[in-house]
């Protein structure tokens, strides 16, 4: 039997365009910022933006040319292991040993494209579903949505400024379940800039210890920490938990190679294996030029780093005395990363030109509207009512945004 009446409407599953699963996925609220803030600039109009956690610096001409050179050797025209270039994984692994104390065997790490997968491949890898993750706040935004991608459930914690942001031991007990396997720990942090102490992190492993979880720790900022302040490495300062714990790193941030998309996870060679047999079928290998610039970059000294974090920490004392001279707020002295992360509450429950600002959400529109300066709202990090400000771009630009910011509020 036939019709010529109109065909229905699909019922059911086929409504539901994108999986649940992936539209619960928020986007990066920081690359939101930032690329609000370049469209504007591509209008014309003189945004300076604090949004994007860029260094300015270019990447170092000898990480440059070593990408050239690898463009030109056909051997880096076909794939290569999944897991990454073999004298890749060699070098990180003495790289890791150099920098941090941490002595791992090459088969203890996967190279990535960039830090945020090798996030998502360890909480995959260690996770089932419903499983907990306790997560530290304020915490980058990616975290929570990779464990949710992941299958986990992530159990947020907040330190605010009275506690330099650092979560206790105290705080983490009183959040464990039953269903809690993972600790995620950060030092130093984005978006705080706060850095643990020796005996802080000690303290936490032993707690790890004692409950038989997982850590995974995220060193990207590794090599920017001030101030002479006494931190390392957890798997170092807890070789005890070195069974049970995955470090994140990368070159982006040390660096200045963001947009060269090479991070890597260390950790148990069955961990590694199952999140390199997870990279094999989602991405194969990472590109083998930026590989091989990454090469070049670990096995190189750090002078190029240490020029920049000259930079920042010049950049870092600027940005701090000049958001403690607005009145309403509040910005503690970051000791690591590239960030200043000040309360803004109180600014907020106030009119600015007959505009009734509540949240750090609607002052940080304020401020991209009214003064042309772009900041990621605290609601973004877990924690309204601060704003976070990366000092990673000149010295003008951070003088010239927070004046503007400084006269807005006068």
């Amino acid at each position: 039997m036939t019709s010529n009446s109109p065909a229905q409407p699909a019922s059911g599953p086929r409504e539901r365009r994108v999986s649940r699963r992936i539209g619960a996925i928020a986007e990066s609220a920081t690359l939101k910022v930032d690329a609000k803030a370049k469209a504007l600039k591509a209008e014309g109009r003189p945004v300076i933006g604090f949004g994007a956690g860029e260094p300015d610096f270019p990447t170092p001409d000898y990480i440059v040319d070593a990408a050239v050179d690898a463009c030109r050797d056909p051997k880096n025209h076909r794939y290569t292991p999944a897991g990454g270039l073999p004298e890749l994984k060699k070098a990180i692994a003495e790289k890791t040993l150099r920098d941090s104390g941490l002595e791992v065997d090459p088969a203890q790490v996967l190279v990535t494209n960039g830090g945020k997968q090798a996030i998502y491949a360890a909480f995959a890898a260690m996770l089932d579903p419903e499983d907990e993750v306790i997560v530290p706040a304020p915490y980058w935004t990616t975290y929570p949505e990779a464990i949710q991608l992941a299958g986990g459930v992530a159990v947020e914690v907040l330190a605010d400024e009275t506690q330099d942001y650092k979560v206790t031991v105290e705080q983490l007990e009183a959040a464990r379940t039953e269903r809690t396997k993972v600790l995620l720990f950060v030092s130093p942090s984005n978006p705080t800039g706060s850095v643990y102490t020796a005996d802080e992190i000690r303290a936490i492993g032993r707690w790890v210890e004692d409950h038989d979880l997982w850590v995974l720790t995220d060193e990207i900022y590794e090599h920017l920490v001030y101030d002479g302040a006494d931190t390392g490495s957890m798997p170092v300062l807890c070789p005890y938990l070195q069974d049970n714990c995955v470090v994140v790193n990368g070159v982006a941030k040390t660096y200045a190679m963001t947009g060269w998309r090479v991070g890597w996870m260390i950790g148990p060679k069955d961990l590694v294996k199952a999140a390199t047999n997870l990279q094999s079928h989602a991405t194969s290998n990472v590109s083998n030029v930026a590989q091989r610039a990454a090469l070049a970059a670990v096995t190189g000294d750090l002078t190029a780093v240490d020029e920049m974090k000259v930079a920042f920490d010049r950049r870092r004392k600027t940005i701090v005395r000049m958001l403690n001279e607005i009145e309403g707020v509040y910005c503690p002295t970051p000791l690591g990363a590239f960030y200043a992360y000040p309360s803004v509450k109180g600014l907020l429950g106030k009119e600015y030109d007959g505009t009734l600002v509540e949240t750090s959400a609607q002052l940080a529109e304020y401020m991209l509207e009214n003064a042309e300066v772009a900041a990621v709202p605290g609601e973004a990090f877990g924690s309204p009512g601060y704003l976070r400000f990366s000092y990673a771009l000149g010295d003008d630009d951070i003088v010239e945004g927070i004046t503007r910011l400084q006269k807005l509020f006068s």
